[in-house]
């Protein structure tokens, strides 16, 4: 072998010898404490179907998918007409129930005037029939006089009792179409992201028919299986981090918002550390809402990711976990 050749080998086996040094290097400091336990997972967040109280054709759609809307604001319209008539008729309906109201408190106001004349022909009579003037048939007469215009006036305020309470149930029913009326406008229930735009105008749509499904974008997390030998130490409220896959430079603090109760099979789509284990616990790894406020702009779900949980209490996280965030959505 010529010299060359010899200090070739060699160079090739110094480069080797470094690389090899350098790559078990870095194996050695991603390695993760025992402290921390891994798990992969996708972003995920709350959903929030947004349907209709009754039955209608959709007027209109106001958002797109993929819209920011704020709580309260005006997703959709459902046609009332249908509604507006009724309500028209249940608004006739308390102006005849107060007709007849008045109705009966005159009728109310006679019966008292028939009864104090009867009361005041009896005390007559019963003086007349002291000095003989009449006789007592005709005090008798009186007395049945005076005891039926007691029942009517009695009969007639029984009336009233039951046309007011007419009143009250006409205007409860002008409230609930009013309400159903209102409810054809579709507001958003929450702040959050338009995810799906599932009705467009036009379409008719029955009692509960769904118009649009918002991501609750205040409720953001990540869902991961751990093994029955990790989750005995975690614990809710834990502190956590999760690394996306999109955005591999940056931490986000999250903390463990669930552990399930019960084991089950890892899922399919799922990788583990360790494939040995069967059974998996689920846990939910939550990012503050206040930190999703500040960069509502970039929350996204779907992505996927990893998330680290931190088992042992007020233990420092290792330097490649120190949280590092994005500047604040502008």
């Amino acid at each position: 072998m010529s010299s060359r050749r010899i200090v070739t080998a060699l160079l090739i086996l110094v480069v080797a010898a470094i690389g090899g040094g350098a790559y078990w290097w870095k194996l050695q400091g991603d390695r993760l404490p025992d402290s921390i336990a891994y798990g992969n997972g996708r972003i995920e967040a709350q959903t929030v179907q947004v349907a209709t109280k009754t039955g209608g054709r959709v007027l209109e759609v106001l958002v797109k998918e993929g819209d920011l809307v704020e709580q309260g604001q005006l997703l959709a319209r459902i046609d009332t007409n249908e509604l507006d008539a009724s309500l028209a008729g249940a608004e006739a309906q308390v102006t005849a129930a107060k007709d007849t109201v008045a109705a009966v408190k005159a009728q109310i106001a006679q019966r008292t005037s028939e009864l104090k004349y009867a009361q005041q022909d009896l005390k007559r009579a019963e003086t007349l029939v002291i000095k003989g003037h009449i006789s007592q048939q005709e005090v008798d007469q009186r007395q049945t006089t005076k005891e039926t215009a007691e029942a009517a006036l009695a009969a007639v305020k029984a009336q009233l009792a039951n046309a007011e309470s007419s009143v009250e149930t006409a205007r409860a029913e002008v409230r609930r179409i009013g309400t159903l009326i209102d409810d054809a406008d579709l507001k958003a229930p929450i702040a959050g992201r338009v995810q799906y735009r599932l009705a467009e105008p036009g379409e008719v749509l029955a009692a509960g028919g769904r118009v649009v499904t918002l991501l609750d974008l205040s409720d953001v997390y990540m869902t991961i299986f751990l093994p029955t030998s990790e989750v005995g130490r975690v614990y809710i409220g834990a502190e956590a981090r999760i690394i996306l896959d999109a955005a591999p430079e940056y931490v986000i603090p999250a903390h463990v918002s669930f552990v399930a109760a019960n084991a089950q099979f890892t899922p399919k789509e799922v990788e583990t550390r360790t494939e040995r284990e069967k059974l998996m616990f689920r846990i939910k790894i939550k990012i503050p809402a206040e930190l999703l406020r500040e960069h509502i702009e970039k929350v996204r779900t779907g992505l996927p990711g990893e998330a680290y949980v931190m088992m042992a209490p007020e233990t420092a996280w290792p330097e490649q976990l120190v949280v590092h965030l994005p500047p604040p959505a502008q």
